[in-house]
């Protein structure tokens, strides 16, 4: 990073980049913070720290990190049932675990989360995201649980056709979304500049342009907004439901952002990210934002796209990028209050629509029926219930499927020419195969000499293992010949 300080052409590309990273950061930190329910400096907070502190350590050269909407919704029910202060404390816990995770040298095996999972629980994050800042958008106060969210959109849209107030706030929401939207329609000059930017700023200038009475971002000031946790706050994460908050965030902060460098390595040729220290980098960045009382924080793929996109040449993009929001966030804090709520929750509903997989879902059924069904499934349960609550049922559901698969018994049966029968067992005899074993083993002929041939099995476990016992005891005390067995050190012989 400080070598390009010494080279103009690359320092002036970072630059570059860490504005055009600053300009897309700028609008989503304060609209995330917004949806969150805390205050628009918040988010700002976590940007910064994600540039300053994160973009000064190892891990990944240009991964930005930041708050990111994948876990909106997750802090917006911490912040409803602990409070503020203990979301510090989460996120300092959150952040202390990630190090430790990554000092252990568990990064890589984030990879190993199923994809599935992992898009099942953006899907369910971006649903619930997108039907709740719908009700912003009108100006209305959101339902609790995702399903209510669902369920109330008659009613929203009855408000909005009736109220005058609601159908001009939510107009001013569906002009930020078609914005956002037709600003890739562009030449690609005009979208040097953001369209989030864009759209916000637009927003922002039509509402006070037509003295529209339109809710807008509430200011308290970058340090009046920090408010570190306290002795109490640690206290409170004794119970059952704040350890399952902080385990929700260690878990989809860490994948989301690993599963961010793997995306971002393809984008360029640069150096490849080294997990474990990007995850030891988001742990320390966690662990500040949770002393500062902030939102947690993920490498956020936007930014970071956007930071490849940009031609940045090193990590010092990142950093920049930290220094931008910092100068903002101290010189014109008064700008923020004037930004629409309903353009803050456009740019959230067009996010919470990005991270529904829609294109995906029909190749993945065709090839990939299982995987499918994981996703769906890790969708609707964190709708219908919570994250945590999806992402274990996803997590189980993956294990499941992949027991299954593996745990496939080839049965084999040979009638030999002196009237005795082979049966030879092939593959992985677990319980999950046992109905179909059993009945293949009880329609063997009962007054024939039988040689079960288990050599070709690679594992056999103990329910397997103690049903060709009660099996193989049962055919003997019909008076036949016992059944011979080879490979006898995995089973014995009910003589």
């Amino acid at each position: 990073m400080f070598s390009t300080l010494k080279d103009p052409p690359a320092l002036r590309r970072d630059a570059l980049a860490s504005l055009v990273v600053f300009l897309v950061a700028l609008p989503l930190c304060v609209g995330v913070a917004v949806a969150s329910g805390v205050p628009a400096e918040l988010g700002l907070i976590t940007g910064i720290v994600g540039g300053l502190v994160v973009g000064a350590l190892p891990g990944s050269t240009f991964q930005v990190s930041g708050p990111a909407a994948g876990l909106t919704v997750l802090v917006f029910e911490a912040v409803r049932e602990f409070g503020l202060g203990t979301l510090g404390a989460i996120v300092l816990v959150t952040g202390l675990l990630q190090l430790t995770l990554g000092v252990l040298k568990f990064g890589r095996w984030f990879r190993a989360i199923s994809v599935a999972v992992v898009q099942g629980m953006l899907a369910g994050i971006g649903l619930v995201l997108l039907f709740g800042q719908l009700y912003t958008m009108a100006g209305v106060r959101q339902p609790r649980s995702g399903l209510e969210k669902i369920t109330g959109i008659p009613g929203l849209v009855a408000d909005v056709v009736t109220d005058r107030d609601a159908l001009v706030s939510f107009a001013v929401g569906a002009g930020t979304i078609a914005v956002l939207v037709l600003w890739k329609k562009l030449p690609a000059k005009a979208q040097l500049v953001p369209a989030p930017l864009v759209a916000v700023a637009l927003a922002t200038a039509v509402t006070a342009a037509g003295g529209l009475d339109v809710a807008s971002v509430e200011v308290r000031g970058l340090i009046d907004a920090i408010q570190p946790p306290g002795l109490n706050d640690m206290t409170s994460l004794g119970s059952v439901a704040a350890l399952g908050t902080v385990l929700a965030f260690t878990l989809i902060a860490s994948a989301e952002s690993l599963f961010s460098a793997a995306a971002v390595d393809r984008m360029h040729d640069g150096p490849s990210t080294d997990y474990d220290r990007e995850l030891m980098a988001q742990g320390v960045g966690n662990t500040v934002c949770g002393v500062l009382g902030a939102l947690p924080m993920t490498a956020v793929i936007v930014r970071s796209a956007a930071n490849v996109q940009a031609g940045a040449r090193t990590s010092l993009s990142r950093v920049l990028h930290g220094v931008w929001l910092l100068l903002f966030a101290v010189l014109l804090p008064v700008a923020i209050g004037f930004i629409p709520l309903a353009a803050l929750a456009g740019v959230l509903v067009h996010a919470g629509c990005k991270l529904v997989p829609v294109k995906d879902l029909v190749p993945l059924w065709r090839e990939h029926r299982g995987e499918a069904v994981i996703l769906g499934v890790t969708a609707v349960a964190i709708v219908t219930t919570s994250m945590f609550e999806g992402v274990v049922l996803g997590l189980l559901l993956a294990v499941v499927k992949s027991a299954w698969e593996t745990s496939k018994v080839g049965v084999a049966v040979d009638d030999r020419t002196d009237g005795r029968v082979l049966v030879t067992l092939t593959g992985n005899a677990t319980f999950l195969r046992l109905p179909p074993l059993l009945d293949a083993l009880h329609a063997l002929p009962r007054d024939r000499p039988l040689e079960l041939d288990l050599s070709g099995l690679r594992h056999l476990d103990h329910a397997c293992r103690t049903a060709l016992e009660v099996w193989a005891a049962r055919h003997n005390a019909d008076g036949t010949e016992p059944v011979r067995l080879r490979h006898r050190e995995e089973l014995t012989t009910a003589a």
